[in-house]
Parts: C-alpha cells; structure tokens; sequence
C-alpha cells in the first residue's frame, strides 16, 4: 500500500479528489458531516456501558465518540508527523495534521451504526434471524444476504448509514472521502468473508459496490477472495477506542460507586510510565482519578504511536499481528483491567435487568414491524388490503413501503429503523405497541 493512494481525497461517488487546503481539508469537513448528522446526534441516547443510567456523568455513545476521536486525532497527527518525515516527497504536500483528520473523523463515526442497548442490542437482532421467528424471512434470500442478517453487524450498519441513509437517500450518504471511509473499516470485506467464530464484517451485501469503489481508490491489499487488509490507520482508530474504553470504565466505575477509589487508583496508576510528579499535591479523590486517568490516556497514546511506527512495514504490506495495544509494555495490564472491569462493572444484576428488558423490547419490535413488512408482501403491495395496525405500523417507518422491494430490501429498511433507534425512544415504541402510553 502507498500512504499518497492511501490518503486520498476522493469523496465516495466523485470522480476526482478534493483540493487538500491548509485551512479547511476535506477530511476536516468528514468530521464536520458525521457530527452534524443526525444519526450522530442519536447516540447521546444510546448504551455504551450502562443502559438508560440513573447517573448522568457516565459516558454514553456519544460522549464516548468525542473522546475516541481526540484521542485518534493526537495518534494520527503524531504517527503522521514521522510518516511525513520518512515519505515526505511521496505525500504530494500532506502533512501531519491531516493524518490527525482522518483518523479523527473515522473516529467520530465509529459507533454510528450500533443499534439500542449496545453489544446486547446486536446479540438479539442476531438471534431472532437466527432462532427467532426472523429465521423463515430468510429463506429467500442468497447466502450473502441472509448471513447479512445472522451476522448482524453494528460496523456494518456505520458503514451503510454514512454512504447511504444520512443526506440524499440512496445517493452517497454523507459523501466521506475514501480515506476516511476506509480507516473507520475495521473489518474490510463481507459476511460471506467474515470468521464463522467472530461474525464481524465490514459492509453488507447492498453497499458492496460502494464498498469495491472505496478499496479501488485507496489500494487496499487484497488478502484473499473478497477479503482485504486494514487501511494502516484503522489500527489507530482501534488503539484510540481501545484507550478510551479501558481507562474511562475504571473511572466511570468509581464515579458509579461501583469501585473503591484505591482498587481505581492502583489500575490506572499500573498503566503509567511513572507517578506523575504533581500527583501528591492533589488531595481531592474524584480529581485524583480524574488526573490518572487523563495521564494514562497521554502514556497510552505515546505506547500505540510507538508500535506503529515500529510495525509500519508489517502494516503497509497487510501482515500486522493483531492490534496495537497488544504489542505495548502494559498489555498484560490493560487484560487485568478488561478483565477485572467485566466483573465488577459490567457483570450488574442492574445491567442484566435492563439487557432483559432490552430484548423484549426490540425482539417486540422486530417482530411487529416485520410481520407488518410480510402482509404488505403477499398483499401484492395493495396497503389498503392490510389490517388497520398493520398499515399503522408500515406509516411509522421513516419511508413508505415499495410494492417493489425485495424481501431482503424490506428487511434491510426494519433493521435501519429499529437499529437507528435510541434506547429510550425504542422503549416508547415498545410502550405503545403494548397500549401502555
């Protein structure tokens, strides 16, 4: 791969690439589109952690974007400061800042695409395709298209909302550069392609054309069929979510009451290069942990720009081993810490409550406005043959219904709407579906 194809300017859909300007990139204007857009917006009221939290200082999707993408643009802009020096008169006058950009605004929209409740919320769209009535909806379908379903992907779905759903409708989306299209994909290739074992793909069967488009023009590497190698930046937009969730969890916890400030102090002050000097002048507790966890952040950026820049010729050739922060001194740390937050933070009989409400509720929903979906199918699409709640239901969707949509595009639309969904308006739906609002 070349770090010039690699940055390309070129919005999805456009023909040439966009003038890099000092003063406003086009990868800064990425950023822009996703924090404007509406989907974005949506996930201040979405599960990061914690569903519907009683606590309103703990990170929600949102919150959690915004610090992901700080972090990611201090990464990219300091990986890109030594790029630059060592490719310098390959990169057609790009410099460390816009590296920065792109990893930023890959950031920003990295969880744009998660449906109500989190990981959990993926967990039962999956099951319901797979044990639920949803598994005889696929029958018609082709193996892609059907595993798009089985396997459904919140990744995915980030990709489908920013290059179809948000802006024009079918026209592009928000019509990212290619560059930052291919550094938010964490996993570049389709359900057919994805490890039975992990499920993760990058684009369902619809979006493959924009997909294939995306690849051409940056000059992925190609791995396999329909597989490819990551951008060389979507390590670092992986190292910066990876960042945040680890060393916020710990705060988050302790501000939940959920961890003693010594058990928070001890993990966050394992992730340091040393105790930050001015540490003693802080007596404060809630701001001590408030200083570690912004001095590990610091570290941590330092440990994942240091493994990059060491691994560069692994990652460029689509041979990088894993990820980055696996690779840095505190990795054993950072397990203890994933490990330790799983049962102590997350493993709640409060977080297991709001999981089983969450399934009911989108199972519910699911299930209401596909049976809906189905009757409009075999009516032909005569909406005036339908049952009264059933053509209710269909004028609830964001689009009216075609008469000549495929099963696997109606599909797709029930799992847009439902997925794009935050928690607390998929609980009014479910509330009204049941007569209780």
């Amino acid at each position: 791969m070349q770090w010039s194809q690699l940055l390309s300017a070129q919005r999805l859909g456009h023909r040439s690439a966009e003038p890099v300007t000092a003063a406003r990139n086009p990868f800064q204007k990425d950023w822009d589109r996703v924090v404007f857009c509406s989907a974005f917006r949506r996930l201040q009221d979405k599960t990061q952690v914690h569903s519907l939290p009683e606590s309103d200082y703990v990170r929600n999707r949102l919150t959690h974007s915004l610090e992901v993408s700080s972090v990611g643009r201090s990464l990219g802009a300091q990986v890109g400061q030594v790029i630059v020096e060592r490719h310098g008169a390959d990169l057609a006058g790009l410099s460390a800042a816009e590296f920065g950009h792109i990893v930023a605004a890959a950031c920003i929209g990295h969880d744009i695409g998660n449906p109500p409740f989190g990981h959990f919320g993926e967990a039962t769209i999956q099951h319901w395709f797979r044990s639920g009535p949803g598994s005889s909806l696929l029958e018609p379908l082709s193996e892609q298209q059907r595993r798009d379903f089985l396997h459904f992907e919140g990744n995915a779905q980030g990709f489908r909302v920013m290059t179809r759903l948000q802006n024009w409708r079918d026209a592009g989306g928000l019509r990212l550069t290619c560059a930052t299209l291919a550094t938010f994909m964490k996993y570049p290739f389709g359900s057919l392609a994805a490890d039975p074992a992990k499920g993760k793909f990058g684009h369902f069967a619809a979006e493959t054309a924009l997909f294939e488009e995306m690849v051409e023009t940056v000059g992925l590497v190609r791995l396999g069929q329909d597989r490819y190698a990551r951008h060389p930046l979507t390590y670092l937009v992986e190292a910066a979510d990876d960042i945040c969730y680890s060393v916020v969890d710990i705060e988050d916890g302790y501000k939940l009451g959920r961890l003693r400030f010594e058990e928070a102090e001890e993990r966050l002050l394992a992730l340091l290069r040393r105790q930050p000097p001015r540490y003693k002048e802080i007596s404060d507790e809630p701001w001590k942990i408030a200083y570690l966890r912004a001095k590990a952040i610091g570290d941590l950026i330092d440990f994942a720009v240091e493994v990059f820049l060491a691994q560069e010729s692994l990652i460029m050739a689509g041979k990088m081993p894993g990820d980055l922060m696996a690779q840095t001194p505190v990795a054993s740390q950072l397990d203890e810490i994933a490990a330790f937050t799983r049962k102590r933070i997350f493993e709640t009989r409060e977080r297991f409550q709001t999981e089983v409400m969450g399934g009911e509720i989108l199972t519910s929903l699911l299930e209401a406005f596909c049976s809906a979906h189905l009757d409009f199918e075999r009516s032909g699409g005569r909406l005036e043959a339908l049952a009264p709640r059933q053509k209710a239901l269909l004028r609830l969707m964001p689009q009216p219904p075609k008469a000549t949509a495929s099963r696997y595009e109606w599909l797709l639309s029930v799992t847009d709407f439902i997925s794009g969904m935050t928690d607390s308006y998929a609980l009014k739906q479910f509330q009204r579906l049941r007569g209780l609002q």
